[in-house]
């Protein structure tokens, strides 16, 4: 089994919203979006009419070659060359031109806005965006996005995972079907801590004082606290943040400290003994020889995130970007991806293949990887911003949790 040195969420350092970076209503005003993000204030609503529709699809032309914007260390990798894209080329003659573009979501949509909004091709056909930080939202709400080709999504409605099937945060998938996704859970430590853990309120336990490690990511640890509160965070309320906050303020004099992704050494080395977690890192963790550090799913429910493929609205390579992303969606391409990756997987029937072809029960047999009934149940989701006015709200209410 192939193991990468680092995972996509070890390089993502603070989701472009947590202490210290930038807020990201910043970035947005930076950019020129403030305030509602319209159609009419962005020029970009149905930049062209049909866009998306049957008959656009049907004009679209194969160019064999299409440009993808991806994370860092986010697909299988073997000597350097990384083997589903060769197959991909190999099967359709088309070339990926595959780059580590997007090391922070709100970072790389600052980046591109200013070409979406001008309605120039950005550099990239396909990118990738993440539920739980406010950009999914903008490039939805400002048009800039292209509805995907139904007739293209073969592999994608015969093998994806009911939980990235028509999500909360894409109705019917009308512009993202999922590339990986994760959870955010407890982890802790079974050498220092002898008794069941299983609830985010064990985070408020006087018994772990001085060892409690929170993430100071705001989209996180914000969702975390409703959750624990009994709230879902999508349909909740000023009022219900404000109601976290103070939870999460009542906790502070538990708290060894606020991490982004540096919350993983923390637990490694015993500074902590409970902390927040992702769930590929503690995965990842496990097999690295940490096997002390246990990963939890709380019984009120662990939130679930989607890293989300998608097609600017600007793009040259429509078709093949298309054509790519319904690839993903066959057993055996995705378990190639799953078996380097580690993070959820969105085509259950990639575990066999896994198991048979790669012989890494590991990952096969990991809930991590593959969710479970049981887990699919307690899947929470994140907040979905549609204007910067919800963000700056939200960031004034969780920040100071950190910064004081």
């Amino acid at each position: 089994m192939a193991v990468p040195g680092l995972s996509r969420r070890g390089l993502l350092r603070s989701a472009g919203i947590g202490a210290g970076a930038l807020a990201v209503s910043g970035l947005l005003e930076a950019c020129g979006v403030q305030g509602t993000p319209t159609g009419t204030e962005t020029g970009a609503r149905l930049p062209n009419a049909g866009l998306g529709t049957t008959e656009w699809w049907s004009k679209q032309k194969l160019h064999h070659q299409f440009s993808f914007a991806n994370w860092p260390e986010y697909i299988d990798t073997s000597h350097g060359t990384h083997p589903s894209l060769d197959l991909f080329k190999r099967e359709t003659g088309i070339t990926v031109n595959y780059s580590e573009a997007v090391n922070d979501n709100n970072a790389f949509y600052a980046k591109i806005q200013p070409e979406l909004k001008a309605r120039q091709y950005t550099g990239f056909d396909l990118i990738v965006t993440t539920t739980n930080d406010p950009p999914l939202g903008f490039y939805i709400e400002n048009g800039y996005l292209i509805p995907l080709d139904r007739s293209k999504m073969t592999n994608f409605n015969r093998y994806a995972d009911r939980l990235v099937k028509s999500p909360s945060w894409d109705p019917g998938n009308r512009y993202t079907m999922a590339y990986q996704s994760g959870w955010t859970i407890l982890a802790y430590n079974t050498k220092a801590i002898n008794r069941p853990i299983d609830s985010w309120l064990d985070l408020w336990d006087p018994a772990f004082t001085g060892k409690v490690g929170m993430m100071s990511i705001p989209s996180e640890t914000g969702a975390m606290a409703l959750v624990a509160m009994g709230k879902n965070p999508p349909t909740s309320t000023p009022a219900d943040w404000r109601a976290a906050a103070k939870k999460l303020q009542e906790q502070k004099p538990l708290v060894r400290g606020y991490w982004d992704a540096s919350y993983i050494d923390q637990l490694k080395n015993g500074n902590t003994w409970i902390s927040m977690a992702w769930s590929g890192d503690i995965f990842q963790a496990n097999l690295n020889g940490y096997t002390h550090l246990k990963p939890v799913m709380p019984k009120e429910g662990g939130l679930f995130w989607t890293d989300n493929m998608c097609i600017a609205y600007t793009a040259q390579n429509p078709l093949d970007a298309m054509t790519y992303m319904d690839f993903t969606y066959r057993p055996d391409v995705q378990a190639m991806m799953d078996n380097y990756i580690n993070y959820v997987s969105p085509v259950p029937a990639a575990k066999e293949i896994i198991l048979s072809k790669y012989h890494s029960p590991q990952v096969a047999n990991s809930p991590w990887v593959f969710t479970s009934a049981e887990f699919e149940k307690l899947a929470r989701f994140y907040p979905q911003w549609k204007e910067a006015s919800q963000v700056t709200l939200w960031n004034s209410i969780f920040e100071p949790i950190f910064q004081s």
